[in-house]
């Protein structure tokens, strides 16, 4: 009978290879979860060479030993080659060091080289203790104890170049500090009519050159996966740069992955790019290579939450799982998925393979499928003119408004709207100010150029108000209809655009014309919108309060404070958790499970006792409805009144900082897929006999379209949220992450 494998008693972590933004939250995240977890815990400094130097370099940690690095750059175990570790004679070593302190769990964080090395590590390991049983250097006793090792890797990677996960950590912080630049280059090449090549990193892969461009509204992009089919490839750019000038276009923008080459297989460097474009644009060019700035700076809101959901899954599976096959821990179609390691590795290098030997198609299709689409919508977006239209095809003429509160990234849902109704011989026109525009005829048609450099825009162009048609107005709203002829409508928007896209078709009965075709596309903050886990502008919501709750914990450690922070969501805790888990918050407080004066005198005895014993700083984040009584204010005077001197509390409602600023990448990505799914669909259904109304959405990372019809019963009676929020399961991680009387976030 085959023994089940022991349980581990111990883990270490590490991380190696190039350094990512997001690799500190993962280690922090390994950490307490191994701690809740039951296991003792390990942290190994510089890598491998911690590992093969042992001593001080493996240091067993508490909780707070990880406290304060939620939001730091970088990795603060640090990272460093180790030619030694490349040897069996260096692995020896690092197994022993590992033995004598009862360590047989490894979580390593990098990328394909160091979990290739680190899966090495795995299978030599039950011989090299034998060896150093053997050689006396730890009993025998121990050696049956530990016989086998657990790998689990996380990816830390800003290229987003590996298998088994769709986003590594790391890539979307990368894509943050590419966009910041190319927008502030964008205001320059503007105003001096300059052309810029922009060089971002991506040896083997174009992920972070593709999605900035897609992000940043660039005008032409070249990738190792899809280089230019000509063999004048100089030529056809100029070409389509010249062409924008021609209309109109103030700049061009020519974003270079560093692994950009031609389809012979000859490199493309950013250098011969500029002279092409001075040579036969005959404008000046100015080359920036963006270099480790990528790398570089805080971890994005998104990058703090996966590398934190991430590390906590590690250790599930290293709990669950002791022994087996090294496994690679992922993200897919926004699932925690678990996949063998080394065949994660041999797929990765397969796409270097195709790319090598010039099989671009095979390269292309192995990214998948949203990889080839961001590619395809590009092609769209960077034309000087759309398509000619078809003669023979109905000409459509649909409309595009917004309602409900502003949202970052509404404005590039538009412009892809647009753009992609135009190419495909369809009239677009712009309503201002959501259905009161609607109802008071202030539409305008809009042409290729009307949103051109609406990419990086925060608010709404367009205008939004959260106005819903009152009954004796749906009347004037189908005159307005028949007078503009409009065939199908495109509300990009939040909660009063649901309800009143939904309110129209309700009465199409009355007004036959307002049985025409809605879509409605998620764009709100709050993230409450039925139909999609995701909405246009959360994530950039969440990246504007990180970045105010960091500068609030600085302040707050320097003078003994506890905060206590309100954050918007209405009658929807998304906000509130998701800030909660990406700051650090040690109480997150939700509308959906409401606060009780039991909980508000815990919350009080948790900080005097961590006050007490060198706590430096506490955080509170509420949601703005999360109760009627006990409010922030309510908090604050309590935590205030009941601290003994112990500590300060201060009060900060973050208001509508949350809804303002330039969209981040992630918005920007997804308003692009979701605009041009939801335009497609529309035009569908306007020429269809029948035609469905529906609203777009993200779930489990795939789009869907769901009947307007069913609004209401997806809805929660009396509240502005769905009754299905998948987020919510994220709860027992957060208070994971965030244990009473831990003396640092």
């Amino acid at each position: 009978m085959l023994k089940t494998p022991q349980k581990p008693t111990s883990l270490a972590v590490l991380t190696s290879g190039g350094d990512a933004a997001g690799m500190n939250p993962a280690v922090r995240a390994v950490v307490r979860s191994g701690l809740d977890a039951g296991l003792a815990v390990y942290t190994v400094s510089e890598g491998f060479q911690g590992l093969v130097d042992g001593g001080d370099r493996i240091k067993k940690v508490s909780s707070s030993d990880v406290g304060g690095i939620l939001h730091q750059g970088g990795t603060v175990l640090g990272t460093a080659r180790c030619d030694e570790f490349r040897t069996r004679e260096g692995r020896l070593r690092a197994a022993a060091n590992l033995a004598k302190l009862g360590v047989d769990a490894l979580v390593v964080i990098g990328g394909d080289g160091s979990l290739t090395g680190a899966n090495i590590f795995k299978e030599e390991w039950r011989e090299l203790l034998q060896d150093l049983v053997a050689a006396g250097e730890i009993d025998k006793a121990v050696a049956d104890k530990h016989r086998r090792l657990t790998l689990v890797g996380l990816v830390g990677s800003i290229d987003n170049d590996m298998f088994g996960t769709d986003m590594t950590i790391g890539a979307d912080s990368a894509l943050h500090r590419i966009a910041e630049a190319l927008d502030a280059i964008h205001s320059t090449a503007s105003s001096h009519q300059r052309a810029f090549v922009i060089e971002v990193m991506g040896r083997n892969c174009g992920y972070l050159a593709l999605q900035s461009a897609v992000a940043a509204g660039a005008n032409w992009v070249l990738i190792p996966e899809s280089p230019p089919t000509e063999d004048d490839w100089q030529e056809s750019m100029f070409s389509a740069l010249k062409a924008g000038r021609e209309i109109g276009r103030r700049l061009n923008i020519v974003i270079v992955a560093e692994g950009a080459q031609d389809k012979y297989g000859n490199p493309i460097t950013a250098q011969e790019v500029a002279e092409a474009l001075r040579e036969r644009l005959g404008e000046d060019t100015r080359v920036t290579s963006l270099g480790h700035v990528q790398r570089g700076g805080a971890p994005s809101a998104f990058d703090r939450y996966l590398s934190t959901v991430l590390g906590y899954a590690a250790v599930e599976q290293v709990v669950t799982s002791p022994g087996g096959e090294a496994q690679l821990v992922g993200i897919k179609e926004h699932q925690i998925i678990s996949s063998p390691l080394m065949e994660c590795v041999a797929e990765t290098r397969a796409v270097a393979d195709r790319i090598a030997e010039q099989d671009y198609e095979t390269a292309m299709a192995m990214r998948g499928g949203s990889f080839r689409e961001s590619f395809q919508m590009l092609k769209t977006m960077v034309r000087a003119k759309p398509h000619a239209p078809d003669p023979e095809q109905r000409r459509l003429r649909l409309g595009i408004l917004h309602a409900g509160g502003p949202a970052a990234g509404m404005n590039m849902a538009v412009r892809v709207a647009v753009r992609v109704g135009i190419d495909n011989g369809h009239t677009m026109l712009g309503i201002t100010n959501g259905f009161r525009g609607l109802e008071r005829g202030n539409i305008r048609e809009m042409d290729w150029m009307s949103v051109n450099g609406w990419a990086s825009r925060g608010g709404a162009e367009l205008g939004t108000s959260r106005h819903l048609p009152r009954d004796d107005q749906f009347g004037q709203i189908a005159e307005q209809l028949e007078e503009h002829q409009i065939d199908g409508l495109l509300m990009i928007g939040g909660w009063a655009g649901y309800r009143g896209a939904y309110q129209l078709n309700a009465q199409a009965e009355r007004f036959p014309r307002l049985g025409l075709p809605i879509v409605c596309l998620p764009a709100t903050i709050n993230n409450d919108v039925p139909g999609t886990e995701l909405s246009i502008g959360a994530d950039t919501a969440l990246n504007n309060i990180v970045k105010d709750v960091d500068k609030i914990k600085q302040s707050a450690v320097a003078s003994g404070r506890c905060f206590v922070v309100e954050v918007m969501g209405r009658d929807c805790g998304y906000l509130a958790l998701m800030s909660g888990l990406a700051t650090g918050a040690e109480r997150v407080y939700l509308p959906e499970e409401g606060i009780t004066l039991r909980d508000l005198e815990a919350d009080v005895s948790d900080l005097r006792d961590g006050f007490m014993f060198g706590k430096r700083l506490g955080l509170v984040i509420t949601s703005e409805h999360a109760d009627p009584v006990y409010t922030s204010g309510f908090m604050k005077s309590l935590f205030e009144r009941e601290s003994e001197g112990l500590f300060n509390v201060r009060q900060s409602i973050l208001g509508h900082i949350q809804q303002g600023g330039d969209p981040s990448p992630f918005d920007r990505i997804q308003a692009t897929r979701l605009a041009d799914k939801s335009l497609r669909y529309l035009i569908e259904q306007a020429l269809s006999d029948d035609p469905i109304s529906a609203f777009i959405g993200l779930e489990h990372g795939k789009i869907r379209f769901t009947p307007l019809a069913d609004f209401t019963e997806l809805i929660e009676d009396g509240l502005q949220r769905p009754r299905e929020q998948s987020w919510m399961a994220l709860l027992p991680l957060a208070r994971v992450m965030a244990k009473p009387g831990v003396p640092a976030l």
